[in-house]
């Protein structure tokens, strides 16, 4: 294969929302933390993501969201952090993942992202005009020996790489919880199909794995059928 292989990793509600509101002030990291039932076995979901790939593909809002723009520097990983932005990270938030990555990989169509006048010696931008995940993981394997990636974006970015058959795996915990809110983003959101002409943009999967966890918490894993 001349990409990166993906596998899609997220934290999700019964309903499937990965997020509890729509505001960027609601996140599952923090909130889950909070509710008496849920927090007691949220602690499998992190130990999980421990074992996931070393090149990691998240959102430049998820990121602002959990507060890399003003955290203090952490200490170096073994892990590459790929992150795809255009106004969400400060220049705070890009040193942040500096510090953090092996190799920090910034996409953007922003020409005036502030990234430009960083100097790093692990900083790589991928600048495009229009976002295209094929060549994001293409340019991943090609010239970073990325061969396997884990996607943890939102809703939107993860509807973008499954419209374009880049998602190879799904690795999916679910929480016990029901959130609702139609506009509280889904594993899957962006554009809805309009026509049965599109059917072919539907993911169909295999089922690899049911993991029943501690606490109520289920695991499932998925290979995509391309």
């Amino acid at each position: 294969m001349n990409r990166a292989i993906t596998t899609l990793f997220m934290l999700m509600s019964v309903d499937g929302k990965i997020s509890t509101g729509s505001t960027d002030n609601l996140d599952v990291d923090k909130d889950f933390s909070k509710i008496v039932g849920v927090k007691e076995g949220l602690h499998q979901y992190y130990e999980i993501e421990q074992t996931t790939d070393l090149w990691s593909l998240n959102s430049g809002r998820v990121q602002a969201k959990i507060g890399v723009n003003t955290e203090k520097m952490p200490s170096k990983t073994p892990v590459s952090f790929v992150v795809i932005d255009n106004k969400h990270l400060k220049e705070h938030g890009i040193r942040y993942f500096c510090a953090l990555s092996k190799q920090f990989v910034l996409v953007t169509t922003n020409k005036n992202h502030p990234a430009f006048e960083i100097d790093e010696d692990n900083l790589h931008i991928i600048y495009q005009n229009e976002l295209s995940g094929k060549d994001i993981l293409k340019k991943l394997k090609s010239k970073y020996k990325c061969d396997r990636i884990t996607i943890q974006t939102g809703g939107t970015l993860n509807a973008m790489f499954l419209r374009e058959k880049l998602i190879d795996y799904i690795d999916i915990v679910v929480a016990h919880i029901l959130i609702g809110g139609r506009e509280t983003s889904t594993l899957i959101d962006g554009k809805s199909l309009v026509s049965e002409s599109e059917l072919s943009k539907l993911g169909a999967l295999k089922l690899q794995e049911c993991v029943i966890l501690e606490k109520s918490y289920l695991r499932l894993r998925y290979e995509v059928l391309h």
